[in-house]
Protein backbone atom coordinates (compact mmCIF):
# COMPACT_ATOMS: atom_id res chain seq x y z
CA UNK A 1 0.00 0.00 0.00
CA UNK A 2 1.26 3.48 -0.25
CA UNK A 3 1.73 5.81 2.27
CA UNK A 4 -0.68 8.49 3.28
CA UNK A 5 0.56 11.02 5.10
CA UNK A 6 -0.92 14.65 5.98
CA UNK A 7 1.76 17.65 5.89
CA UNK A 8 2.87 19.54 8.87
CA UNK A 9 -0.64 21.62 10.25
CA UNK A 10 -1.79 20.22 6.88
CA UNK A 11 -0.29 23.02 5.16
CA UNK A 12 2.54 22.69 1.94
CA UNK A 13 4.72 25.42 1.39
CA UNK A 14 7.19 25.81 -1.01
CA UNK A 15 11.23 26.25 -0.80
CA UNK A 16 11.28 30.09 -1.32
CA UNK A 17 8.00 30.89 0.95
CA UNK A 18 6.02 32.62 -2.14
CA UNK A 19 3.51 29.69 -2.15
CA UNK A 20 1.05 27.72 0.69
CA UNK A 21 -1.57 25.02 0.18
CA UNK A 22 -3.76 22.87 1.74
CA UNK A 23 -4.37 19.49 0.28
CA UNK A 24 -6.94 17.34 1.08
CA UNK A 25 -4.13 14.61 1.75
CA UNK A 26 -0.87 13.60 0.59
CA UNK A 27 0.02 10.32 -0.76
CA UNK A 28 3.66 8.64 -1.21
CA UNK A 29 3.20 6.12 -3.63
CA UNK A 30 6.53 3.48 -3.80
CA UNK A 31 5.15 2.20 -7.60
CA UNK A 32 3.78 3.15 -10.32
CA UNK A 33 0.80 1.05 -9.94
CA UNK A 34 -0.24 2.87 -6.13
CA UNK A 35 0.43 5.87 -8.12
CA UNK A 36 -2.51 4.94 -10.52
CA UNK A 37 -4.80 3.42 -7.90
CA UNK A 38 -4.19 6.89 -6.62
CA UNK A 39 -5.09 8.83 -9.58
CA UNK A 40 -8.30 6.65 -10.01
CA UNK A 41 -9.31 7.16 -6.65
CA UNK A 42 -8.69 11.20 -6.65
CA UNK A 43 -10.92 10.68 -9.83
CA UNK A 44 -13.93 9.14 -8.37
CA UNK A 45 -13.93 11.54 -5.73
CA UNK A 46 -13.81 14.53 -7.98
CA UNK A 47 -10.41 15.78 -6.45
CA UNK A 48 -7.83 17.45 -8.51
CA UNK A 49 -4.15 15.68 -8.48
CA UNK A 50 -0.89 17.55 -8.30
CA UNK A 51 2.73 15.94 -7.80
CA UNK A 52 4.96 18.20 -5.86
CA UNK A 53 9.11 17.40 -6.00
CA UNK A 54 11.57 19.94 -3.89
CA UNK A 55 9.21 22.96 -4.04
CA UNK A 56 12.11 24.97 -5.79
CA UNK A 57 9.60 27.04 -7.72
CA UNK A 58 8.39 30.11 -6.89
CA UNK A 59 5.24 30.06 -9.01
CA UNK A 60 1.78 27.98 -7.24
CA UNK A 61 2.31 25.36 -10.13
CA UNK A 62 2.30 22.06 -7.70
CA UNK A 63 -0.01 24.00 -5.10
CA UNK A 64 -3.54 22.09 -5.05
CA UNK A 65 -6.64 21.81 -2.96
CA UNK A 66 -6.73 18.17 -3.38
CA UNK A 67 -4.37 15.04 -3.92
CA UNK A 68 -0.92 16.00 -3.22
CA UNK A 69 1.86 13.36 -4.48
CA UNK A 70 4.81 13.33 -2.93
CA UNK A 71 7.88 11.36 -5.46
CA UNK A 72 9.95 10.60 -2.72
CA UNK A 73 9.65 6.61 -3.25
CA UNK A 74 10.43 6.95 -6.60
CA UNK A 75 13.60 7.16 -7.30
CA UNK A 76 16.35 5.67 -8.26
CA UNK A 77 18.17 4.53 -11.61
CA UNK A 78 16.23 1.90 -13.64
CA UNK A 79 18.19 1.27 -16.64
CA UNK A 80 21.53 1.96 -17.86
CA UNK A 81 21.89 1.55 -21.72
CA UNK A 82 25.61 1.97 -22.22
CA UNK A 83 25.56 1.36 -26.00
CA UNK A 84 22.40 3.55 -26.63
CA UNK A 85 24.20 6.54 -24.30
CA UNK A 86 20.77 6.99 -21.97
CA UNK A 87 19.86 6.23 -18.40
CA UNK A 88 16.23 5.84 -17.22
CA UNK A 89 15.75 7.17 -13.86
CA UNK A 90 12.40 7.29 -11.48
CA UNK A 91 10.65 10.52 -11.50
CA UNK A 92 11.53 11.95 -7.85
CA UNK A 93 15.18 11.01 -8.08
CA UNK A 94 17.08 14.37 -6.90
CA UNK A 95 19.56 15.69 -9.83
CA UNK A 96 21.69 15.42 -7.21
CA UNK A 97 21.94 11.31 -6.47
CA UNK A 98 21.28 11.49 -10.30
CA UNK A 99 24.61 13.53 -10.81
CA UNK A 100 26.62 11.56 -8.54
CA UNK A 101 25.62 7.85 -9.67
CA UNK A 102 26.07 9.11 -13.21
CA UNK A 103 29.83 9.92 -11.60
CA UNK A 104 30.11 6.24 -10.44
CA UNK A 105 29.09 4.89 -13.68
CA UNK A 106 31.94 7.37 -15.98
CA UNK A 107 28.48 9.19 -17.39
CA UNK A 108 27.26 12.87 -17.48
CA UNK A 109 24.39 14.89 -18.10
CA UNK A 110 25.73 17.12 -20.75
CA UNK A 111 24.28 20.70 -19.35
CA UNK A 112 22.58 21.06 -16.03
CA UNK A 113 21.59 24.09 -14.18
CA UNK A 114 23.60 25.94 -11.22
CA UNK A 115 21.56 23.61 -8.17
CA UNK A 116 20.64 20.33 -8.31
CA UNK A 117 18.24 20.11 -5.57
CA UNK A 118 15.46 19.52 -7.19
CA UNK A 119 13.83 16.20 -8.36
CA UNK A 120 14.23 15.27 -12.34
CA UNK A 121 10.75 15.47 -12.75
CA UNK A 122 9.98 19.05 -11.10
CA UNK A 123 13.24 20.73 -13.06
CA UNK A 124 12.38 19.22 -16.31
CA UNK A 125 8.78 20.11 -16.49
CA UNK A 126 9.42 23.77 -15.77
CA UNK A 127 12.04 23.90 -17.79
CA UNK A 128 14.62 24.45 -15.42
CA UNK A 129 18.10 25.13 -17.57
CA UNK A 130 21.56 26.16 -17.20
CA UNK A 131 23.72 28.36 -20.30
CA UNK A 132 25.09 26.51 -23.09
CA UNK A 133 26.26 27.70 -26.82
CA UNK A 134 25.41 24.19 -27.75
CA UNK A 135 23.39 22.71 -25.33
CA UNK A 136 20.36 22.90 -24.10
CA UNK A 137 18.04 22.50 -21.03
CA UNK A 138 17.62 19.43 -19.05
CA UNK A 139 14.51 18.49 -20.91
CA UNK A 140 16.33 18.64 -23.94
CA UNK A 141 18.28 15.96 -23.27
CA UNK A 142 15.15 13.47 -22.79
CA UNK A 143 14.84 10.84 -25.20
CA UNK A 144 11.82 9.58 -23.32
CA UNK A 145 9.28 9.86 -20.92
CA UNK A 146 6.91 7.90 -18.89
CA UNK A 147 3.73 9.31 -17.64
CA UNK A 148 -0.03 8.25 -15.84
CA UNK A 149 -2.55 9.81 -17.77
CA UNK A 150 -5.82 11.20 -15.73
CA UNK A 151 -7.24 8.02 -16.50
CA UNK A 152 -4.57 6.05 -15.06
CA UNK A 153 -2.92 4.57 -17.58
CA UNK A 154 0.37 4.54 -18.29
CA UNK A 155 1.85 6.40 -21.32
CA UNK A 156 5.54 5.82 -22.98
CA UNK A 157 6.67 8.56 -25.51
CA UNK A 158 9.83 9.43 -27.43
CA UNK A 159 10.43 10.35 -30.76
CA UNK A 160 9.47 7.59 -32.41
CA UNK A 161 6.56 6.32 -30.15
CA UNK A 162 3.66 9.02 -29.34
CA UNK A 163 5.55 12.28 -30.88
CA UNK A 164 2.81 14.93 -29.95
CA UNK A 165 3.35 13.82 -26.50
CA UNK A 166 7.09 13.62 -26.56
CA UNK A 167 6.87 17.09 -27.95
CA UNK A 168 5.13 18.53 -25.50
CA UNK A 169 5.58 16.32 -21.82
CA UNK A 170 9.42 17.04 -22.01
CA UNK A 171 8.36 20.22 -20.44
CA UNK A 172 4.56 19.67 -19.38
CA UNK A 173 4.18 22.21 -16.39
CA UNK A 174 2.37 19.20 -14.70
CA UNK A 175 -0.60 19.43 -16.82
CA UNK A 176 -0.77 16.22 -19.12
CA UNK A 177 -0.26 14.29 -16.37
CA UNK A 178 2.19 12.46 -13.82
CA UNK A 179 5.69 11.41 -15.22
CA UNK A 180 7.00 8.46 -13.22
CA UNK A 181 10.15 8.04 -15.18
CA UNK A 182 12.60 9.78 -17.44
CA UNK A 183 15.14 8.87 -20.03
CA UNK A 184 18.21 11.14 -20.41
CA UNK A 185 20.90 11.13 -23.14
CA UNK A 186 24.31 10.80 -21.18
CA UNK A 187 27.77 10.89 -22.63
CA UNK A 188 30.94 9.60 -21.21
CA UNK A 189 32.36 11.62 -18.04
CA UNK A 190 34.49 14.61 -18.84
CA UNK A 191 36.42 17.47 -17.42
CA UNK A 192 35.18 21.26 -17.37
CA UNK A 193 37.79 24.06 -16.57
CA UNK A 194 35.83 27.09 -15.42
CA UNK A 195 37.00 30.51 -15.37
CA UNK A 196 35.99 33.24 -13.11
CA UNK A 197 36.36 36.94 -13.21
CA UNK A 198 35.02 40.45 -12.63
CA UNK A 199 34.60 42.22 -15.61
CA UNK A 200 33.09 45.97 -16.10
CA UNK A 201 29.40 45.95 -17.20
CA UNK A 202 29.95 47.83 -20.52
CA UNK A 203 32.70 45.45 -21.51
CA UNK A 204 30.81 42.41 -21.12
CA UNK A 205 27.83 44.23 -22.81
CA UNK A 206 29.85 45.24 -25.22
CA UNK A 207 31.87 41.79 -26.17
CA UNK A 208 28.48 39.77 -25.16
CA UNK A 209 29.09 38.26 -28.93
CA UNK A 210 32.04 37.18 -28.75
CA UNK A 211 32.37 36.16 -25.15
CA UNK A 212 29.20 33.89 -25.67
CA UNK A 213 30.95 32.64 -29.65
CA UNK A 214 34.12 32.01 -27.76
CA UNK A 215 33.04 29.43 -24.93
CA UNK A 216 30.76 26.78 -24.50
CA UNK A 217 28.92 28.15 -21.75
CA UNK A 218 29.01 31.42 -20.54
CA UNK A 219 27.47 33.10 -17.98
CA UNK A 220 27.46 36.43 -15.78
CA UNK A 221 26.21 38.11 -12.76
CA UNK A 222 25.58 41.64 -12.80
CA UNK A 223 25.40 43.73 -9.19
CA UNK A 224 22.50 46.42 -9.34
CA UNK A 225 24.13 49.81 -8.21
CA UNK A 226 27.24 49.37 -9.56
CA UNK A 227 29.02 48.95 -13.04
CA UNK A 228 30.35 45.24 -12.07
CA UNK A 229 29.59 42.09 -13.25
CA UNK A 230 31.47 38.55 -12.45
CA UNK A 231 31.60 36.24 -15.11
CA UNK A 232 31.96 32.39 -15.69
CA UNK A 233 33.47 30.57 -18.43
CA UNK A 234 33.25 26.89 -18.38
CA UNK A 235 34.74 24.57 -21.43
CA UNK A 236 35.83 21.14 -21.66
CA UNK A 237 39.47 20.04 -20.74
CA UNK A 238 42.02 17.58 -21.49
CA UNK A 239 42.59 17.90 -17.83
CA UNK A 240 44.57 17.36 -15.61
CA UNK A 241 41.39 17.75 -12.69
CA UNK A 242 41.89 20.38 -10.37
CA UNK A 243 39.07 20.91 -7.97
CA UNK A 244 38.66 23.83 -5.90
CA UNK A 245 40.96 23.07 -2.68
CA UNK A 246 38.87 22.24 0.32
CA UNK A 247 39.59 25.01 2.31
CA UNK A 248 38.95 27.66 -0.58
CA UNK A 249 35.76 26.11 -1.73
CA UNK A 250 34.33 26.31 1.68
CA UNK A 251 35.12 29.86 1.91
CA UNK A 252 34.01 31.02 -1.36
CA UNK A 253 31.28 28.98 -2.01
CA UNK A 254 29.93 28.52 2.29
CA UNK A 255 31.24 31.35 4.05
CA UNK A 256 30.99 34.18 1.83
CA UNK A 257 28.49 32.99 -1.06
CA UNK A 258 26.37 31.36 1.76
CA UNK A 259 27.45 32.81 4.97
CA UNK A 260 28.10 36.35 5.02
CA UNK A 261 25.96 36.47 1.80
CA UNK A 262 23.02 36.12 4.50
CA UNK A 263 24.00 38.54 6.93
CA UNK A 264 24.43 41.23 4.00
CA UNK A 265 21.12 40.22 2.44
CA UNK A 266 19.42 40.61 6.25
CA UNK A 267 21.44 43.50 7.19
CA UNK A 268 20.10 45.32 3.43
CA UNK A 269 16.72 44.21 4.10
CA UNK A 270 16.37 45.90 7.75
CA UNK A 271 18.49 49.15 6.33
CA UNK A 272 17.65 49.19 2.24
CA UNK A 273 20.33 52.86 2.55
CA UNK A 274 22.81 50.34 3.01
CA UNK A 275 21.98 48.10 -0.12
CA UNK A 276 24.44 50.41 -2.85
CA UNK A 277 27.36 49.95 -0.53
CA UNK A 278 27.04 46.50 0.33
CA UNK A 279 26.76 45.85 -3.42
CA UNK A 280 29.68 47.33 -4.09
CA UNK A 281 31.77 45.44 -1.34
CA UNK A 282 29.93 42.14 -2.74
CA UNK A 283 31.36 42.98 -6.25
CA UNK A 284 34.86 42.70 -4.84
CA UNK A 285 34.50 39.72 -2.38
CA UNK A 286 34.10 37.80 -5.39
CA UNK A 287 37.50 37.08 -6.92
CA UNK A 288 39.07 35.39 -9.78
CA UNK A 289 39.44 31.66 -9.36
CA UNK A 290 39.97 28.65 -12.22
CA UNK A 291 39.28 24.56 -11.37
CA UNK A 292 39.21 21.78 -13.43
CA UNK A 293 36.37 19.15 -12.27
CA UNK A 294 33.86 17.16 -13.61
CA UNK A 295 30.89 18.42 -14.80
CA UNK A 296 28.13 18.52 -11.81
CA UNK A 297 30.92 20.46 -9.53
CA UNK A 298 31.70 22.60 -11.86
CA UNK A 299 27.96 23.95 -12.69
CA UNK A 300 26.19 23.58 -9.80
CA UNK A 301 26.38 25.16 -6.20
CA UNK A 302 24.81 25.26 -3.17
CA UNK A 303 22.01 28.11 -2.60
CA UNK A 304 21.48 28.42 1.24
CA UNK A 305 20.52 31.74 1.32
CA UNK A 306 16.29 32.40 0.17
CA UNK A 307 15.14 34.24 -2.38
CA UNK A 308 12.46 34.74 -4.65
CA UNK A 309 13.40 35.09 -8.23
CA UNK A 310 11.80 35.80 -11.91
CA UNK A 311 13.36 34.81 -14.85
CA UNK A 312 13.11 35.42 -18.37
CA UNK A 313 14.23 34.31 -21.73
CA UNK A 314 14.19 37.05 -24.55
CA UNK A 315 15.80 36.18 -27.82
CA UNK A 316 19.30 35.80 -27.40
CA UNK A 317 19.95 39.07 -30.47
CA UNK A 318 18.09 40.94 -28.16
CA UNK A 319 19.75 40.80 -24.69
CA UNK A 320 22.15 43.38 -24.69
CA UNK A 321 19.47 45.57 -25.31
CA UNK A 322 16.69 44.43 -22.60
CA UNK A 323 20.01 44.24 -20.15
CA UNK A 324 20.84 48.14 -20.51
CA UNK A 325 17.55 48.96 -20.40
CA UNK A 326 16.85 46.76 -16.92
CA UNK A 327 20.10 48.78 -15.70
CA UNK A 328 19.02 52.19 -16.65
CA UNK A 329 15.54 51.30 -14.86
CA UNK A 330 17.35 50.39 -11.68
CA UNK A 331 19.85 54.00 -11.72
CA UNK A 332 17.07 56.04 -11.67
CA UNK A 333 14.57 53.92 -9.70
CA UNK A 334 14.57 53.90 -5.64
CA UNK A 335 14.87 50.18 -5.44
CA UNK A 336 17.65 48.85 -3.15
CA UNK A 337 18.28 45.80 -4.83
CA UNK A 338 21.20 43.53 -2.82
CA UNK A 339 20.69 40.45 -5.55
CA UNK A 340 22.34 40.15 -8.77
CA UNK A 341 20.84 39.90 -11.99
CA UNK A 342 21.77 36.22 -14.08
CA UNK A 343 22.66 36.07 -17.45
CA UNK A 344 22.67 32.93 -19.47
CA UNK A 345 21.90 31.63 -22.65
CA UNK A 346 20.35 28.19 -24.43
CA UNK A 347 20.34 27.38 -28.09
CA UNK A 348 16.53 27.05 -30.25
CA UNK A 349 14.88 23.88 -28.90
CA UNK A 350 11.68 21.87 -30.34
CA UNK A 351 10.16 21.48 -26.98
CA UNK A 352 6.75 22.72 -27.52
CA UNK A 353 6.51 25.19 -24.24
CA UNK A 354 10.46 25.48 -23.62
CA UNK A 355 11.33 29.20 -23.11
CA UNK A 356 14.04 28.32 -26.20
CA UNK A 357 11.31 27.15 -28.04
CA UNK A 358 12.00 27.60 -31.79
CA UNK A 359 14.71 31.01 -30.88
CA UNK A 360 18.04 30.73 -29.85
CA UNK A 361 17.67 32.56 -26.25
CA UNK A 362 19.30 34.57 -23.88
CA UNK A 363 18.08 34.60 -20.04
CA UNK A 364 17.61 37.71 -17.30
CA UNK A 365 17.02 36.53 -13.81
CA UNK A 366 16.01 39.23 -11.14
CA UNK A 367 16.48 38.52 -7.31
CA UNK A 368 14.82 39.76 -4.14
CA UNK A 369 16.46 38.10 -0.83
CA UNK A 370 13.27 36.45 1.16
CA UNK A 371 11.23 38.85 3.30
CA UNK A 372 11.94 41.46 1.07
CA UNK A 373 9.08 43.30 -0.71
CA UNK A 374 9.84 42.41 -4.61
CA UNK A 375 6.57 43.22 -6.30
CA UNK A 376 7.44 46.61 -7.71
CA UNK A 377 10.83 45.52 -9.34
CA UNK A 378 9.62 42.70 -10.61
CA UNK A 379 6.78 44.58 -12.12
CA UNK A 380 9.16 46.99 -13.63
CA UNK A 381 11.40 44.24 -14.83
CA UNK A 382 8.69 42.15 -16.36
CA UNK A 383 7.33 45.42 -18.53
CA UNK A 384 10.92 45.23 -19.95
CA UNK A 385 11.15 41.82 -20.64
CA UNK A 386 7.33 41.62 -22.22
CA UNK A 387 8.53 44.15 -24.58
CA UNK A 388 11.27 42.08 -26.13
CA UNK A 389 8.53 39.33 -26.40
CA UNK A 390 10.36 37.30 -23.36
CA UNK A 391 8.80 34.03 -22.36
CA UNK A 392 8.85 33.67 -18.49
CA UNK A 393 10.55 30.49 -16.56
CA UNK A 394 7.36 28.23 -15.49
CA UNK A 395 8.48 27.80 -12.15
CA UNK A 396 9.48 31.46 -11.26
CA UNK A 397 7.28 34.61 -10.48
CA UNK A 398 5.55 36.03 -13.37
CA UNK A 399 1.86 37.62 -14.16
CA UNK A 400 1.43 36.32 -17.84
CA UNK A 401 -1.50 34.42 -19.07
CA UNK A 402 -2.43 31.99 -21.62
CA UNK A 403 -3.51 35.56 -24.34
CA UNK A 404 -0.44 36.32 -23.60
CA UNK A 405 1.66 32.91 -24.41
CA UNK A 406 -0.77 31.76 -27.39
CA UNK A 407 1.45 35.73 -28.99
CA UNK A 408 4.79 34.15 -27.71
CA UNK A 409 4.81 30.68 -28.45
CA UNK A 410 4.10 29.37 -32.06
CA UNK A 411 2.40 26.23 -30.57
CA UNK A 412 1.07 26.92 -27.84
CA UNK A 413 -2.54 25.84 -29.21
CA UNK A 414 -1.08 22.52 -30.07
CA UNK A 415 -0.14 22.33 -26.18
CA UNK A 416 -3.60 23.22 -24.95
CA UNK A 417 -5.20 20.91 -28.03
CA UNK A 418 -3.16 17.66 -26.28
CA UNK A 419 -4.11 18.65 -22.70
CA UNK A 420 -7.75 18.34 -24.28
CA UNK A 421 -7.15 15.28 -25.25
CA UNK A 422 -5.33 13.76 -22.12
CA UNK A 423 -7.05 15.71 -19.68
CA UNK A 424 -10.51 16.65 -20.62
CA UNK A 425 -11.78 16.98 -16.86
CA UNK A 426 -8.93 18.97 -15.57
CA UNK A 427 -7.91 16.57 -13.01
CA UNK A 428 -4.43 17.95 -12.80
CA UNK A 429 -5.93 21.44 -13.14
CA UNK A 430 -4.72 24.21 -10.42
CA UNK A 431 -5.02 28.31 -10.14
CA UNK A 432 -1.74 28.48 -11.85
CA UNK A 433 -2.64 26.34 -14.95
CA UNK A 434 -5.85 27.82 -15.44
CA UNK A 435 -4.43 30.91 -15.70
CA UNK A 436 -1.26 30.16 -18.22
CA UNK A 437 -3.28 27.51 -20.33
CA UNK A 438 -6.33 28.73 -20.03
CA UNK A 439 -10.01 27.25 -18.97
Amino acid sequence: MSTITSAKNGTWRNWGGTVTARPAREVTPASVEELTAAIREAAEEGLTVKAVGSGHSFTSIAATNGVLIRPQLLTGIRNIDRDAMTVTVEAGTPLKRLNMALAREGMSLTNMGDIMEQTVSGATSTGTHGSGRESASIAAQIRGLELVTADGSVLTCSEKENPDVFAAARIGLGALGIVTAITFAVEPVFLLTAREEPMPFDEVTGRFDELWAENEHFEFYWFPHTASTNTKRNNRSAGPEQPVKPLAGWFDDEFVANGLWQVANMVGRAVPATVPTIAQISTRAWSSRRYTDIPYKVFTSPRRVRFVEMEYAVPRAALVDTLRELKAMVDRSRFRISYPVEVRTAPADDITLSTASGRDSAYIAVHMFRGTPYQAYFTEAERIFTAHEGRPHWGKVHTRDAEYFAGVYPHFGEFTELRDRLDPQRLFANDYLRRVLGE
